[in-house]
């Protein structure tokens, strides 16, 4: 059955990456289980009712590991074939509807919307949508892999300067205080 979706947040994109992915997991030392249940993400990622009450874990960690391949990307080429291949792959193309302009049907007005037509694919593929739109108005550099150690975790970088390269305050501070004792420990030394 066809799905119609629209983009969601970019940060609901970040989490169900970090959250569900099996990389960022395993990497720093958080296990199998993802951190938060899956109706607390299920409702905020504007699917059908019916696609968020067939959500399963082994199904959010599929989308957030190929949605990670995105984000682990080396340079803007190889983000764009990955990125595109998960949008062919998730069979998701674009629709024009017309929007609901005060009952009559016929207002005029257009919405840009993606429609699936396997519901399986409908979760990676307004993940995606939402990603490759983000990535078109801000670019391959404003998002990665934590460079923090030990954590795969991704990050999308909203902030003015750009020049964003941890998932979290708290991964930044750990380098921080790591290059601090490594400093002080060589002068030391």
């Amino acid at each position: 059955m066809a799905v119609t979706l629209t983009a969601i947040p970019i940060e609901l994109v970040t989490e169900l990456v970090n959250g569900w992915g099996t990389l960022p997991r395993q990497d720093d030392g958080r296990g199998d289980a993802p951190h938060r249940p899956v109706a607390d993400i299920a409702a905020r990622l504007g699917l059908p009712a019916r696609l968020r009450a067939a959500l399963t874990p082994e199904l959010l960690a599929r989308a957030a590991d190929r949605l990670h391949e995105v984000f682990s990307a080396r340079d803007a080429e190889a983000c764009a074939r990955r990125l595109t291949r998960v949008l062919a792959d998730s069979g998701v193309r674009p629709v024009m509807e017309a929007g609901d302009g005060g009952g009559d049907g016929d207002s005029g007005t257009l919405r840009t919307a993606w429609r699936v037509d396997d519901a399986g694919h409908a979760l990676v593929a307004v993940a995606a949508v939402t990603l490759r739109q983000y990535l078109a108005d801000h670019g391959f550099a404003r998002i990665g892999i934590c460079t923090g150690g030990h954590c795969a975790d991704v990050y999308i970088d909203q902030s003015p300067g750009g020049r964003r390269r941890f998932c979290s305050v708290t991964c930044q501070n750990r380098a921080r205080v790591a290059a601090f004792r490594s400093r002080r420990a060589a002068a030391a030394g």
